[in-house]
């Protein structure tokens, strides 16, 4: 949701269409600085919050950050992450979702230890930060990093605290990078291997969003739900599996319409549940 008008606008859009989890920005996603949150800002933010029927709010990076980047944008990406840490902390968000990063030619196992690096320094900067990063799963397009659950589970084992991390499942991107969610044995056997390899327990949020493009193509291109190449069935499975009836799940769908767009794709993921 927009927070257009200040961060607390995305808490009562959310509510106005019967949302009970939300994710926003916390700043401008594509720039590197923001000023400060006022006292003011954040205490309008938790009152709309708590008022609200909203249960859960997760927070998402800017575009911009690449914790991986070889250049001189990595010092502008550790600072606006750091940044990104502290204003969700403010607002007393659990979770911020991060796109691990792309190591743009320097070599996978060189972009994922510099990943891992990049978050310890932070952390260690800020130990009083409560906020959890959630690394996203990609869809491997270009350089990007994350777009296997091995990947994943190797940047969090370099990690100094690996408890402090989570996992946002994007039901796109994992069906692009080569993950078959749309069969029965299919979505039975990704869940499997994510369980093994990352744990079920730390799958924090859901990014559900259908995808353009076919299988294993690793291109990023969402869609409205049941009109990609995903369908309604994988869907589904997610929405009736009690393993994840507490999880947040967070549409990134095109936006058209002003809200006529969500309420849509929200109505039809309700329409899968049993």
């Amino acid at each position: 949701m927009s927070i257009s008008g200040g961060v607390h606008k995305a808490v009562e859009l959310a509510d106005s269409i019967g949302c009970t989890a939300v994710q926003l920005f916390t700043k401008n996603n594509n720039q590197w600085k923001s000023k400060p949150l006022t006292d003011m800002e954040i205490e309008q933010f938790k009152s709309v919050w708590k008022s609200s029927g909203v249960k859960m709010i997760v927070a998402h990076t800017g575009y911009l950050i690449n914790l991986a980047n070889p250049s001189e944008n990595w010092e502008k990406s550790m600072e606006s992450m750091e940044l990104e840490m502290i204003r969700a902390d403010q607002l007393g968000i659990a979770y911020l979702v991060l796109h691990p990063g792309s190591h743009l030619g320097n070599g996978e196992d060189w972009g994922i230890k510099k990943i891992a690096d990049s978050l310890n320094s932070l952390y260690a900067k800020h130990p009083e930060l409560t906020v959890m990063v959630l690394l996203e799963t990609t869809a491997g397009q270009g350089t990007n990093l994350g777009y296997t659950f091995e990947q994943l589970d190797r940047i969090i084992k370099l990690t100094d605290q690996p408890s402090r991390f989570g996992i946002c499942f994007d039901t796109c991107h994992v069906f692009a990078s080569g993950y078959d969610i749309k069969s029965v044995r299919g979505y039975e056997d990704t869940i499997a291997k994510f369980d093994k390899i990352l744990g079920l327990d730390n799958l924090k949020a859901f990014h559900l969003n259908d995808s353009k493009y076919e299988f294993a193509t690793k291109v990023d291109r969402h869609e409205n739900i049941g009109e990609g190449t995903l369908g309604l069935e994988p869907f589904r499975m997610i929405l009736n599996d009690k393993r994840f009836k507490e999880i947040p799940m967070l549409l990134e769908t095109p936006k058209e319409n002003d809200l006529e767009n969500d309420i849509k794709n929200l109505a039809v993921l309700k329409s899968l549940i049993k």
